[in-house]
């Protein structure tokens, strides 16, 4: 199979879909690995290094034209509409629910789609978001590190355990991946860390691996609001559902939380788990609402972009390879993990959330492969 590495055009996207130890991988199982110009170098990765492992350097039409699957990080965009086909594979990010646009072009063009975000594991995890979730966490505490100080409209206060000093607190909404990634760095610089979930087996796991300064407390009201009111960070890792009408914290709840105190949201559900969030971007991260600073940049893993991209490569890369090796309606029968990441396939839409959020007609994948 020909496998097409696209270089992404998404404003502030740094990230490669397939680094190229990966790309070695791909092509030792017999497959053409055709890598646009200059796609790796905003993850540090040069033409010259894909083209050591045996990757073709071409350019943009080239790649798209050749390419049997595309390989990218990034939903699409109008200018990458027009390549979709009947007889093409699209493996990306695609959150097709947010963007009903793209969604009509993948159910028009009949092109056979696979979502990293919708790939499970047998727990029910999402194993190609893992590794993103635990980099935004990381990267929303570095964020609150820098904007913290009074040099970038913060407070001054430096988010570590200094002697003499009041030990800063931190309070994560859900334990989760991105409330682990950030509470293991909060941890390390000896803030105290409170981390909120509903599930108590999920914190019963995660405090076997947790420093004593990590408090695990069940998310109730009583709970919450003691944690606004005493917190310096919030940092909330709740994705919401774009239907839901209710929030976790209000705006009202706001006023609960002392002067200077900050607002990190990772989720980056406009009106989600944070009633006052909305998506910023790298270029204008920060806003205030009640006085209160706001980050709610919703790409935070484009920023550490190497590693972002060898992580990302790693864990795609034996999904990629069932679908190169195998092939698409192989690949799709044999995996019924892979299989609940299917987009599309034939004009069909395959995924639910998408079908109910944009009141579309919804196949049963296992049921369409019965008839394929």
């Amino acid at each position: 199979m020909v496998i097409g590495v696209l270089k992404e055009i998404k404003p502030n996207e740094y990230r490669v879909a397939a680094v190229p130890a990966t790309v070695k991988e791909l092509i030792r199982h017999g497959h053409t690995v055709y890598v646009e110009t200059g796609a790796g170098v905003g993850s540090g990765f040069s033409d010259a290094e894909y083209e050591a492992v045996g990757a073709v350097i071409a350019n943009t039409d080239t790649v798209w034209e050749k390419a049997d699957l595309y390989y990218k990080v990034k939903e699409l965009f109008p200018e990458e509409f027009k390549w979709m086909r009947e007889d093409k594979i699209l493996f990306t990010y695609i959150h097709s629910n947010a963007h009903p646009e793209e969604t009509d072009v993948l159910l028009n063009s009949h092109v056979s789609a696979v979502a990293y975000e919708d790939v499970q594991d047998e727990n029910g995890r999402f194993p190609l978001l893992r590794p993103m979730s635990e980099l935004a966490g990381k990267g929303g505490f570095l964020a609150a590190l820098h904007y913290a100080q009074a040099v970038n409209g913060g407070p001054g206060k430096l988010l570590a355990n200094v002697c003499g000093v009041e030990t800063p607190i931190f309070t994560m909404l859900g334990c989760g991946n991105v409330g682990l990634g950030a509470a293991e760095l909060a941890a390390a610089l000896g803030n105290e860390v409170r981390i909120l979930d509903v599930n108590m087996n999920t914190m019963l796991e995660a405090k076997k691996t947790m420093p004593n300064n990590v408090t695990f407390m069940i998310s109730n009201r009583a709970n919450l609001e003691k944690c606004l009111r005493e917190t310096d960070v919030l940092i909330n890792g709740i994705q919401w559902a774009k239907d839901r009408k209710d929030h976790i914290v209000y705006r009202e709840d706001l006023k609960l939380m002392k002067p200077g105190a900050l607002v990190i949201d990772v989720a980056c559900d406009d009106n989600g788990a944070v009633e006052t969030c909305r998506s910023t971007t790298h270029d204008d991260p920060v806003y205030f609402e009640e006085g209160i600073m706001h980050y709610c940049v919703d790409n935070i893993p484009s920023a550490f972009s190497q590693t972002a991209s060898v992580t990302l490569a790693n864990a795609t890369l034996p999904y990629a390879l069932q679908m190169a090796d195998k092939g698409f309606k192989k690949a799709i029968e044999d995996n019924r993990l892979l299989r609940l990441g299917m987009t599309c396939y034939g004009g069909k839409l395959t995924l639910k959330e998408t079908a109910l959020k944009q009141n579309r007609e919804w196949t049963d994948a296992d049921e369409l492969i019965k008839t394929w």
